[in-house]
Formats: C-alpha cells, structure tokens, sequence
C-alpha cells in the first residue's frame, strides 16, 4: 500500500543523515571496542575470553533472527517510533552490559543488543532514503558511511585506553549519553511517520528467513575451529543454504511477503549487495583479522606496534573520503567499481610479498594504498545501492541490504580463518606463519580480481543521477 506520507518534501536534511550516522556510529563502535575488553571482562566473569566469544556470537544472532521483521515493524507503527524504541533498547542493553556480574547477564543484554541493532540499520536507512531525492543522495552517504570507516579506528584506542584506566564497564556505558542524545535529535529531527496499514505477518517467511539466517551465521563463526566442530558448523550451513532456498521459494509465492525481493531486480541492488559487491564486503571485513595477524605472528611486532601500522591503514579510510564524491562524479560508479577492484586486488596481492624485513617506507605506502582503494570500494558500493530504486521499494531495499551486508561481514573473518588453517595442513606446521598469511593474502587477491570484472557487466551510466555525472 502507498505510505500516507508518500510525498514528503524530498529535500537533502545534513541534520537527518548527522543523527543517523550517530546511531550508525554507536553501533559500529560497539563492535569495534568490545574487542579490546575481553581479557578484563573474563577475569571480572571468573570465565575464559573464549567463554565470552558467546556474547558476541549471541549478539549476531539475535540480529540476524530479528533483521526480517524490521521493516514490518516499521510499517505497522512508523519509522521515526520504531528507530528511536531501538535505540532506547540498544542504549539500555548498553547499560546492562556494563552491570552483568556474570556470562549468563552478560549474554542476555548482548542478545537485547542484537535485537535492537537489527532494527536500527535497516530502519535508519529507510529514513534517509524517505527524505532525500536521488540527485542529494551522495551527499547523504557521504555523511552516513563515516561510521563505519572510523569506528575501527577509533573503536580499538578507545576501548584500550577505557579499560586501563576506568574499566571495561565505561565501554558499554559509553553508549549511554550518545543513545540519548540521538533518540533525542531523531525525535526533534525527523518528521514523525504515521503507521500503515500493514499486512499480516508472515510468520512462516518470518521463521524460515530467520532459521536459515542464524544456521547460515553460526556454522560461518564455528568453521575456522577444527575436529568435530568444523563439521557441525558445515552441518549449520547446509541447514542454513537449504532454509534459505525455501524462504525464497515462499518469498517468490506469497502477497504480502515478510521481506520482498523485488529490489533485487534493480541492477543497483544486484551489483551491490550480490554479486560482485558481497565478495568486496567480505574481503574487507576480514582486513582488520588478517592484517594484525600479518604483524604480529608473521613478523613478530608487539601488540602496540602492530596497532600503530593498523592506524595508518585506516586512516588512509578516512583520508581519501573527503575526495569520493568528487572522484565518482567525474568517472562514474561502473569506472570507478571496476578499476578500483583491481587495484584493491593489487593491494592485496602486495601483502603476499611483504616480509619481516620489509622496508618500513614500502609497507606503510602498501598499507595506506590498501586503505585507499578499500574507502573508495565501499563508499561507491554503499551509494550506489539504491540508484534505481523506487520510492515504494525503499523501504524493502534498506530491509534486503542490511541482512545481505550483514552475512557478508559475518562470512569475512570465518573464510579467512578457515583459508589458513587449511594452509596449515597444507604446510604441516603446528603453528600459524608468514607462509599462511601470504596464503590468505593471494585467496583474498584472487577474489577481489574476480569481483572487479563482474563490474565490467555493470551498466555504465548505472547511478549517474546520484553522482551528478554528465
């Protein structure tokens, strides 16, 4: 059905994609800082840190079951009411995180997390694009795409410095006065958004996208472990692939459908979201897991050195995002997808010859042109999604690319993994080395270099009225 306010003044609001690169930020941080906590937290718990590897995976689960009925939701009781409700839960999830005595509370407020996290994306987006006409849309994404370029920097330093100084608690309590202040902004901000007539809810496409989302997340997170849990996790992604082929042969099927693939139809969508750009999304995801490996096991740097080198390779994210817009406007997205591809696999393929001895000057060219090429992909990847999607499909298309864009980052470290420790059988070494890691390193070039030429199919004026491009 038309949305009652299916005409809103579609003009460009800095203010609305600020506070929803606030929420964004808030919870790419979350991700990026728990990280550094785990040691402290398993002492505080009397657990293991590998014990405390199921908050984490509690947590992208419950997003993953949840991420389904976001755009229901938002349809049944109005975007703006949805978005601020979940960042209240995520805030106060926070919150509880830092109170947990134990793994059992500790779990429970992640799992509220999870919950909250998977409506947030998908609904903030829907926001943005309800309120911002196709030709400002770069301009948006310019703003929106920040966080996740600059928590991984962030994120790291931050929790270190937290945890040393005041506790691992203030982590999670961080989120407390950003939580607020951005439901607070949204609700000053955003125009308000009346509920629709929703349709029923499909409970069977909700169960099944759910179930083969979860089996599909959880066998990717246990498949670098080896023995018998390798094959359970290989159990969990077959269960995973066949769920999923029947939610989409319901989804095909039904009316009303709890998640629409029509925007899949869209060669914007396609490209960005499944092939070529989900190889890209996990490919980069699996960077900040392969490169302080590559530091501190290959070539034997202290936490703190290998942490340094990791600065200078997001940094380099975030010093060319200034130069995007401008760089896509004048080559356009096809151009820019398809030779920057290639040269993110160049990247790539140079860390398959670094070595201990590596000048230092070389390594931090090769690190800040990996970081270069990596910014331009995602932000070109990320704005150029909903190029020729309609205003109706909107909110249909963030639902699609937020579960898509989450199965690719939550594939990217477990592939990786997975790739070294067949390398290692390979090699027969008991412990991980620098001939594992260039291993991963040309598996990672090779992928990049055939996602780059799936772009050569892509239409070449594909976005040319988001990038303003003649």
């Amino acid at each position: 059905m038309t949305e009652p306010s299916a005409a809103p003044a579609r003009r460009y609001s800095p203010a609305i994609a600020l506070v929803l690169a606030l929420a964004a930020f808030m919870q790419n941080l979350d991700g990026a800082i728990i990280n550094t906590s785990l040691p402290q937290m398993a002492r505080s718990f009397g657990v293991t840190a590998l014990d405390l590897s199921m908050g984490i995976t509690a947590y992208m689960l419950a997003s993953a079951a949840m991420s389904p009925l976001a755009s229901w939701m938002a349809m049944k009781a109005g975007e703006r009411r949805v978005m601020v409700v979940a960042m209240l839960v995520f805030t106060a999830a926070s919150v509880w995180c830092g109170l947990a005595r134990g793994l059992s509370g500790f779990v429970l407020a992640r799992i509220c997390q999870g919950l909250a996290a998977a409506v947030m994306s998908p609904v903030g987006m829907s926001i943005m694009l309800r309120y911002t006409p196709k030709s400002e849309l770069m301009r948006a994404q310019s703003v929106t795409v920040w966080p996740a370029l600059s928590a991984p920097v962030i994120g790291p330093v931050l929790g270190g410095y937290i945890t040393q100084t005041i506790g691992w608690q203030w982590n999670f309590w961080l989120n407390l006065p950003v939580g607020l202040i951005a439901a607070f902004a949204i609700l000053r901000i955003v125009p308000p958004t009346p509920p629709e007539e929703a349709p029923p809810l499909d409970w069977k496409g909700l169960a099944l996208c759910a179930t083969g989302l979860t089996c599909l997340l959880a066998g990717f997170q246990r498949s670098p472990q080896p023995g018998s849990e390798r094959i359970v996790a290989i159990g969990l992604m077959i269960a995973g692939i066949i769920t999923g082929l029947f939610a989409i042969r319901h989804l095909r099927a039904h009316e009303t459908p709890i998640l629409s693939l029509e925007p899949l139809k869209r060669p914007s969508m396609r490209f960005a979201t499944l092939f070529p750009g989900i190889l890209f999304r996990c490919l980069f995801s699996s960077a900040p897991f392969l490169l302080p490996l590559l530091f501190q096991v290959g070539f034997g740097l202290s936490p703190a050195v290998a942490g340094s080198w990791m600065l200078g390779y997001f940094c380099a994210n975030l010093g060319l995002k200034p130069f995007t817009s401008r760089i896509l406007r004048r080559f356009g997205f096809r151009n820019i997808l398809f030779f920057n591809g290639f040269l993110a696999a160049l990247s790539m393929l140079a860390c398959v010859f670094t070595s201990p001895h590596e000048s230092r000057f070389l390594l931090m060219i090769t690190l800040v042109f990996a970081g270069a090429t990596r910014s331009m992909q995602l932000t070109g990847l990320s704005t150029m999604m909903f190029a020729d999607v309609s205003s109706e499909e909107r909110r249909a298309a963030a639902g699609m690319s937020s579960i898509l864009q989450q199965a690719a980052s939550a594939a990217g470290v477990p592939v990786m993994a997975f790739c070294l420790s067949v390398a290692q059988s390979v090699y027969g070494h008991a412990h991980l080395g620098l001939p594992e890691l260039h291993i991963a390193f040309l598996v990672s070039a090779i992928v990049a270099l055939i996602g780059a030429i799936g772009f050569a199919k892509m239409p070449e004026n594909l976005g040319n009225e988001i990038s303003g491009r003649a």
